[in-house]
């Protein structure tokens, strides 16, 4: 079954050597098609009929779009997360920590997975951010082709400077700015808050940047609701040892997938990834692609 690969406008160049490597192998001529285009010209893909599987990863806004004008095709969504991490009372705090700094900012920030959201028991609140500032500080910013560098670019100045004016917004509102907040074209410092207003849009949508917000909890059932109090549902990281309150996260995390003792952007290919409400429908992940991007039959064999 022949599919076409339409790349992010900003980002071709990975789909392109994507289509290099496939064409030294034994595919049939026809197979795939790797076709960078505008938006506009995306339309196609979903309105022609010859096309069987709409499968997309990108904003909630264009996500949900494109299935109301995909009529019968099947639908796999991939949309964004400000995802959660929840830091117990009990957790080793310097794996926590280490875990959470990869978390928030690798890719700077740039992944619908990235951890921008930290919920830590007030017994370790201060010990927790105090270590966790430092770390921030300590990491490299600059150029991505040099090996010690940590903090990177975001897509565009534009993105760039849309969450400065997130962070502006909810320091104006009474939040606190632990470390960062400088930009300079399309870099942004590693950014910490605290006493964020949970209407800021900081919190309550997608930063897809290197900004991560603190907050603390008295009660395990009250971070779990924190968690929950989103539009997003894709992985959320609980940092506990208690057994009990891992198997509630899992109960009752309204996620697609629940790590503990891990941040939520730990993934890999064979896992079934994928979120529920506004992240989207479907599950990517080998096996379960291959489930979604087939049709199941039966063949009954009446024998006399």
């Amino acid at each position: 079954c022949p599919f076409v690969l339409k790349p992010a406008s900003l980002t071709p160049i990975g789909a392109l050597i994507i289509g290099e490597v496939l064409a030294e192998t034994d595919l049939p001529a026809g197979a795939f098609s790797i076709l960078p285009c505008p938006r506009e010209g995306a339309r196609l893909f979903t309105e022609d009929e010859r096309l069987k599987l709409l499968s997309f990863t990108g904003s909630p806004e264009v996500g949900w779009d494109l299935k109301k004008r995909a009529g019968k095709k099947k639908i796999v969504l991939e949309l964004g997360g400000n995802a959660a991490v929840v830091i117990d009372e009990d957790a080793d705090l310097d794996d926590a920590v280490s875990r959470v700094i990869f978390g928030a900012f690798y890719q700077s920030g740039q992944s619908c997975i990235g951890v921008q959201r930290i919920i830590i028991h007030e017994n370790v609140y201060q010990s927790f951010r105090d270590k966790l500032v430092t770390a921030t500080k300590a990491l490299v910013m600059g150029d991505p082709k040099d090996e010690s560098t940590f903090i990177g670019p975001m897509i565009s100045a534009k993105e760039a400077e849309r969450l400065e004016n997130w962070i502006k917004s909810a320091v104006a509102h009474g939040a606190k700015l632990l470390c960062g907040g400088k930009r300079q074209g399309a870099m942004l410092e590693a950014t910490l808050l605290e006493h964020v207003p949970s209407g800021e849009k900081i919190c309550a949508q997608e930063a897809f940047g290197p900004v991560a917000v603190l907050s603390s909890f008295t009660d395990f059932e009250q971070a779990l609701n924190e968690v929950n109090d989103s539009v997003y549902g894709l992985q959320a990281g609980i940092f506990t040892r208690d057994i009990y309150k891992a198997h509630r996260a899992w109960d009752k995390l309204e996620v697609g997938g629940v790590l503990i003792g891990e941040v939520p952007s730990w993934r890999v290919d064979h896992m079934p990834y994928g979120g529920v409400k506004e992240s989207g429908l479907g599950r990517e992940g080998i096996r379960f692609a291959m489930e979604d991007m087939t049709e199941i039959r039966m063949m009954i064999l009446r024998k006399k």
